[in-house]
């Protein structure tokens, strides 16, 4: 199979770009989009061939959940059914946060297949706030499931040109929409009934973070992720290795955790590149990716974090050791995507 790309750098690009995806979703194919996330890998959310499709393309097990796009709050209710209990949380979640990197899930309705969800009664649903992906929902008209563009457990694209460089020969589409404003996937989160306020269980961290949740209900961590055949899973994302690269991955507590081995070229992902963190000069390194240099803004090293990844990974060294970040706002994120990519 050939892999088309197709522009939006004009009006009549973008225009010419969402009508072919359009064209080819409406025949139950799948096109890869951007998001303000990462690129998605989108096919006919209410059509259980288009989805297996995405399956097959990516080498997703079928028991990991899809997130389902909707083009806007008013049509949540076309995939999901809000429990009377947390509908106002959920209002006001989506309110605040849609379009952008917030997934939220509730009770699916039968519109959506079991092959989508995994089999589990909830969805996974999101609204993007890119403009091209805003585009191709309204004019598709349906719900696109839309997992990462990429083969299952890699990194995630931020660029058409990482999504080719996954998946070309395996799909018909890719729509380059430039680079992903926030780098990361999106916060996915559950509502529940609380004692005194809603419960929002973060279930996997991302852009919107548990700073900016805490003003509508008591937030709490997920409280199992799932490493082997998929029990237990409860929506996309929460296999424990994930986002890994092909070349092997250390993450570090310390300076002092690193030793390097006689003959090994080690690559180093690095939050700040600042001497004084301690880790620059812990060998010489064959290259160094900094994910925010000088001072350090995780908005930054977020943006960059898959790019940098890439880059490390496809450099050739025999391993990539990684500096932690600090735990607050985006920093939850990066060191869950650090993590699962140290376990892969």
């Amino acid at each position: 199979m050939e892999t088309e790309i197709a522009r939006t750098d004009t009006p009549e690009a973008t225009g010419a770009a969402v009508k072919r995806a359009v064209d080819l979703l409406s025949r139950g194919e799948v096109v890869a989009l951007p998001t303000e996330t990462v690129y998605g890998l989108a096919g006919d959310a209410t059509n259980a061939d288009a989805v297996a499709k995405i399956f097959e393309a990516k080498e997703r097990p079928l028991f990991d959940p899809l997130i389902v796009h909707v083009r806007g709050k008013g049509v949540l209710d076309e995939v999901a059914a809000v429990p009377e209990a947390v509908s106002g949380v959920v209002s006001a979640l989506t309110e605040n946060f849609w379009p952008g990197p917030l997934t939220v899930v509730l009770p699916k309705k039968d519109v959506i297949p079991d092959i989508v969800t995994a089999g589990l009664g909830t969805v996974a649903v999101r609204c993007s706030g890119h403009p091209v992906m805003k585009k191709v929902v309204r004019e598709f008209g349906r719900p696109l499931a839309a997992p990462s563009a990429n083969r299952f457990g890699r990194i995630s694209p931020t660029s058409h040109g990482a999504v080719m460089n996954e998946l070309e020969g395996r799909i018909p589409l890719v729509v380059d929409g430039g680079a992903c404003a926030c780098g990361l996937e999106s916060t996915i989160v559950s509502v529940e009934p609380g004692e005194k306020k809603a419960v929002i269980r973060v279930m996997r961290n991302g852009p919107v973070t548990p700073e900016e949740l805490k003003k509508y209900g008591k937030v709490e961590q997920a409280a199992r992720e799932e490493e082997g055949g998929g029990d237990g899973l409860e929506a996309p994302g929460q296999l424990i290795s994930h986002y890994a690269p092909g070349t092997p991955l250390r993450l570090l507590e310390g300076p002092d955790d690193f030793r390097p081995e006689e003959g090994k070229r080690y690559a180093l992902l690095s939050y700040r590149g600042q001497e004084k963190d301690g880790y620059v000069g812990l060998t010489e390194f064959a290259k160094v990716g900094v994910l925010s240099p000088g001072s350090g803004k995780l908005p930054e090293a977020a943006v960059r974090f898959f790019y940098i990844l890439r880059e490390l990974d496809e450099s050739g060294v025999d391993e990539i050791v990684a500096e932690p970040v600090p735990m607050r706002g985006l920093g939850y994120a990066i060191m869950d995507r650090l993590k699962r990519a140290a376990s892969g």
